[in-house]
């Protein structure tokens, strides 16, 4: 029996069907483990790209179509209860996760000039506070000796600066400190802890004046697409990345800035 099919993985920030979040679920899905999401449609209505709100229940379809258990929830992630609230309802519906991909994130563009303490806090919620809550319970609830997967998106914020995404870079940043922090300290656990930088990835908000400026920045010839950054997660989970911990891998094609 393929071990994947005993494996329950729990992704979230899942909310478009263009999304990295969707494509990671299928291509977990699609190698058999059973799947998690959680997803949270009032921040995506709220950014450029809009949501149809129907998006979350068609991708459990589709899930669920390549045979596997699929439940997920809509959650705010910025609310101090949500890790424990969801690590509870994981186990009572599909039982205890053996992966956790920390894919929801806040973002919004500000720089020196317009950054508040607001924005700032709304930024730490859901960037820091809640993948460091989420990955402590995980790590607390996991009772194998081996196996255990985490896996955090960060965005490349010590590849170079990112003006006018201040809160964000700045956030982000933790989360690589974070990555390399809790793989020390979850190793004895048999859990191992890394995080990918997808790039810039067209998941629906590229202009095509953004495409035609990043394009020539691939020596690929082509922008990044969520299934890339969906396939090395397939990998960075699977049996055979049992010795890669503590890592911040950066699948991004080459990109040059």
């Amino acid at each position: 029996m393929n071990k994947c099919k005993e494996k329950i993985a729990i992704i979230t920030g899942v909310s478009r069907l263009k999304g990295i979040g969707a494509a990671i679920c299928k291509e977990l899905a699609e190698a058999g483990y059973h799947i998690f999401f959680t997803y949270w449609t009032e921040y995506d209505e709220q950014m450029s790209w809009g949501i149809d709100l129907d998006e979350p229940m068609k991708l459990k379809e589709e899930l669920i179509h390549k045979g596997v258990k699929v439940s997920c929830m809509e959650l705010d992630l910025s609310q101090i209860e949500s890790p424990e609230r969801l690590l509870n309802i994981v186990i009572d519906q599909l039982g205890y996760p053996d992966i956790l991909i920390n894919n929801a994130a806040y973002s919004t563009n500000n720089d020196f000039t317009n950054l508040t303490a607001e924005e700032l806090d709304k930024h730490y919620l859901v960037n820091v506070r809640a993948t460091a809550l989420l990955s402590s319970k995980f790590a607390q609830r996991f009772s194998k000796k081996s196996g255990g997967r985490i896996v955090n998106i960060t965005s490349g914020q010590f590849q170079g600066p990112m003006p006018g995404e201040l809160a964000y870079a700045t956030t982000k940043g933790a989360v690589d400190a974070l990555t390399i922090t809790l793989s020390a300290e979850l190793a004895p656990l048999g859990i191992t802890v890394n995080a990918i930088n997808p790039g810039p990835t067209d998941t629906g908000w590229m202009t095509k004046d953004i495409k035609k400026d990043l394009k020539p920045m691939f020596p690929f010839g082509r922008i990044g697409e969520p299934k890339d950054t969906a396939k090395a997660i397939k990998f960075l989970v699977s049996d055979e990345a049992d010795w890669i911990t503590g890592q911040v891998i950066h699948s991004e094609g080459g990109f040059r800035r």
